[in-house]
C-alpha cells in the first residue's frame, strides 16, 4: 500500500486505483501516510478531494446554540446561518436547557428551528436517552482545555463526562422525534481512543448510529488525533464499524503529537481516503491545524456563534481560544486566505443547486448507490434529502421527463458531474451514443471512463459545447448551477435546461 499511496501523491491513476478499493486496510493507509513528508501529505489529501475521488466542497457548519442564550437569540442565530447557507450544528443539551428556561421541551425548540430554516440540521450531543443533559460547569465551560493547550491531559478542572440522567429520562420519549427532524446525527468514538473522560461509552454511539440508519439520516463519527497513530487507527476502525458516512477529526488539545501540524494533516489525508461518504470535517482544531487541514483535503469546518463551544474550538490558537468567541467569520476568513478567489465557503445558492441535483436524481439513486466505480455524490447528497430545502424545491423537469424530452440516438450532456451520470444512466436504455461536454478535462476524462465502464452506449468526451451539440441530435444542459447553465445556453441556445 505504501508504494501505491506514495505514487498517488502525483499520479492520478494510482489515486483512482485506491479510491476504487472496496475495503481499504486502515492500518496500511495510516502507516503509509505516516511515512510521507508534510508536503507529500498535503498533495495526497488534495488529490483525494478532487471530483470524483471524493467530496470537493469546502464549507462551514455553524453551531448556533448555547445553554444561556435567549430563545430569540437562538432563532436569530439560526436564521443568519440559514441566510448564508451554513448547515446548523445542533447541540441537543443546549436546546433542552433553553427550552427548560422557557417552559418548553428541547424537542419543542428543535421544532421551532426546523420551522424557520431550510438548511440541513446536524444533531449532536445525543445519547441513549435522547438529548444529553449536562451540569452547568460543563454546559457553560469557558474552554480551558483549548485555551491552555496544546496537549490533552484530561480536563483542567479534573471533571469527567458528567450527565444529568434524571433530566434526560424525563424527555426520553422524544428521542426518535429529534432524529426524524434532523438531516444527520453525530456520534463520538473517542471513548475507544482513550478519551473515556471526554465522551459517552461506545454503546451509546452504536445505539444512536442504529437510530440514524433506521431513519436514513447521515451519520457522522467524531474521533481525535490523539497520539497520531494507534489512536488514529482505532478512531477510523470504530467509525467504519458503526457505519459512519462522515469522519470528523478533532485536534486542538486532543492532538498530543510532538508536531501537531503534521499529525493533523496526516489524519485528514488518511480520512480523505477512508471516509465512506467522502466528507471529512473538523469540530475542533487550532488555527495552524485548520490551515494545514484545509491544504490536506479538509472540506468541512464546524464553527460557531458566541457562547457556542464550537465558536472557539476552530481557528484560534492557545491563549486566545475561549468561550464567547465568534468563530464563524474567522473561519470564513481563514478559508479565503487558504483558497483565495474561489468564492468559498459554499453558500446558500450553491446548496440550492446541489439540492436540486439531488432531487432530480431522487433519493434512491444517490450515495451510497453507485454507477460504475463511484457513488452518486457523497454524504452531502444523502444529508440534503432530509432537509427542508430539498422538500421545498419545485423541479422544472423530473428525471423521467428529461429523458422523455430527449430526441434522437445521440444525446449531448453539457456538464460532466454527477447529475449527468444519472441522466446518462437513464438514457442508456434508449440511445447508442452519449456525448459528455465539459471544459474541465479532469472531470470529463473521469466521467467518460466511468460511464463507459458502466453503460452500453458509446460515451464520447468533448471539451467544446458547440462541437458536442453539432454532433448530437439533442442537447441537455445537465447542470443545476445557474451560471453554468447560462454559459451553456450562450453556446447552445436550444439546449434543454433542467433548472
Amino acid at each position: 500500500m505504501y508504494e501505491l499511496i506514495k505514487k498517488a501523491v502525483d499520479d492520478d491513476n494510482a489515486a483512482i486505483e485506491i479510491s476504487k478499493m472496496e475495503n481499504k486496510d486502515v492500518v496500511a493507509v495510516v502507516d503509509s501516510i505516516s511515512q510521507l513528508s508534510l508536503e507529500e501529505t498535503m498533495k495526497l489529501g488534495m488529490q483525494f478531494k478532487r471530483f470524483p475521488l471524493g467530496c470537493d466542497l469546502t464549507e462551514v457548519v455553524a453551531g448556533t446554540c448555547a445553554s444561556d442564550l435567549e430563545l430569540m437569540d437562538l432563532l436569530g442565530n439560526c436564521r443568519l446561518a440559514d441566510m448564508i447557507g451554513a448547515p446548523i450544528h445542533i447541540c441537543a443539551y443546549a436546546f433542552s436547557d433553553i427550552g427548560e428556561k422557557f417552559g418548553m421541551s428541547g424537542l419543542d425548540v428543535m421544532k421551532k428551528v426546523h420551522e424557520v430554516v431550510d438548511v440541513p440540521l446536524d444533531l449532536d450531543h445525543f445519547g441513549e436517552n435522547g438529548a444529553m443533559r449536562l451540569p452547568k460547569n460543563i454546559s457553560g465551560c469557558g474552554g480551558e482545555c483549548y485555551n491552555k493547550g496544546p496537549a490533552f491531559t484530561e480536563c483542567p478542572r479534573g471533571r469527567i463526562h458528567e450527565r444529568l440522567m434524571d433530566k434526560e429520562l424525563e424527555q426520553k420519549d422524544d428521542k426518535e422525534d429529534w432524529v426524524k427532524l434532523s438531516s444527520s446525527v453525530a456520534v463520538n468514538v473517542t471513548s475507544e481512543q482513550t478519551g473515556d473522560g471526554h465522551a459517552a461509552p461506545l454503546k451509546e454511539a452504536i445505539d444512536i448510529a442504529n437510530l440514524a440508519k433506521k431513519y436514513d439520516k447521515g451519520l457522522e463519527s467524531i474521533m481525535f488525533v490523539g497520539d497520531g497513530y494507534d489512536e488514529v487507527i482505532t478512531g477510523f476502525e470504530k467509525s467504519i464499524e458503526i457505519g459512519a458516512d462522515v469522519v470528523v477529526v478533532e485536534g486542538g488539545p486532543f492532538n498530543r503529537c510532538e508536531n501537531t501540524t503534521e499529525a493533523f494533516a496526516k489524519t485528514i489525508a488518511a480520512a480523505r481516503i477512508l471516509s465512506p461518504g467522502k466528507v471529512v470535517a473538523t469540530n475542533g482544531a487550532y488555527e495552524h491545524e485548520v490551515r494545514a487541514g484545509l491544504r490536506s483535503g479538509l472540506n468541512m469546518v464546524i464553527t460557531g456563534f458566541p457562547k457556542n463551544h464550537h465558536g472557539y474550538m476552530c481557528g484560534f490558537e492557545p491563549g486566545t481560544a475561549r468561550r464567547g468567541k465568534f468563530g464563524l467569520p474567522r473561519v470564513i476568513q481563514i478559508i479565503n486566505e487558504e483558497f483565495p478567489n474561489r468564492g468559498l465557503p459554499v453558500q446558500k445558492h450553491d446548496l440550492l443547486a446541489l439540492a436540486t441535483a439531488v432531487k432530480i436524481a431522487g433519493s434512491d439513486y444517490i450515495y451510497p448507490r453507485k454507477i460504475g466505480s463511484y457513488a452518486i455524490g457523497d454524504a452531502h447528497w444523502a444529508t440534503l434529502v432530509n432537509s427542508t430545502m430539498y422538500k421545498n424545491i419545485q423541479l422544472k423537469h423530473t428525471l423521467d421527463e428529461i429523458v422523455n424530452l430527449a430526441e434522437g440516438n445521440t444525446i449531448a450532456l453539457h456538464g460532466g458531474r454527477f447529475i449527468s451520470w444519472v441522466i446518462a444512466n437513464e438514457l442508456d436504455k434508449y440511445v447508442d451514443e452519449i456525448i459528455i461536454a465539459d471544459v474541465d478535462r479532469w472531470v470529463l476524462d473521469n466521467t467518460v471512463t466511468n460511464l463507459q465502464d458502466a453503460l452500453d452506449a458509446t460515451i464520447i468526451g468533448e471539451t467544446d459545447d458547440k462541437k458536442a451539440s453539432k454532433n448530437a441530435d439533442f442537447s441537455i444542459a445537465s447542470s443545476t448551477m445557474i451560471p453554468v447553465k447560462e454559459n451553456v445556453l450562450k453556446k447552445v441556445p436550444n439546449a434543454l435546461t433542467i433548472v
